[in-house]
């Protein structure tokens, strides 16, 4: 008879395995590595590129909005590939076919607004220097 908790310690020991190597791999790195210093290879490295700013500058938050915004219709879209796989087999019924083209329509249609009014405010606009023009209606 099979023990409830034979798994776990499958798992336990998987885990124990995993990072025991690990640790090995660094201690034999650190034992037995080269110790070559030299300013160039202890500096930071960009591309292969020289530093030539600080790493904690400031940046324009329109960087970080468009971040965002892709984030999120990325992030939405990801929704349309299970409704892709389902949706033959809701074809079966007319009924929930119906209903869920529709209902991929409606969402497909408030991405699309909102991708149409992050545009028509200036947020995807972060490459220039000038600040998007204002649009307000109202």
């Amino acid at each position: 008879m099979e023990s409830q908790t034979l798994p776990y310690i499958a798992l336990g020991m998987t885990i124990v395995f995993a990072v025991g190597i690990a640790m090995a791999i660094l201690v034999l790195n650190r034992l037995l590595g080269p110790k070559r210093h030299s300013v160039a290879k202890d500096g930071p490295f960009e591309c292969g590129s020289d530093p030539v700013d600080s790493p904690r500058k400031r940046l324009n938050v329109r960087f970080y909005a468009v971040a965002i915004f892709f984030v999120v219709f990325d992030i939405e879209t990801v929704f349309l590939f299970p409704w892709a796989v389902n949706y033959r087999e809701l074809l079966a019924s007319p009924t929930f076919g119906a209903i869920a083209l529709a209902e991929i329509f409606v969402f497909l249609g408030i991405l699309a607004v909102g991708l149409w009014y992050v545009w028509g405010k200036g947020a995807l606009d972060w490459a220039f220097d000038a600040p998007a023009p204002r649009r307000d209606h109202g």
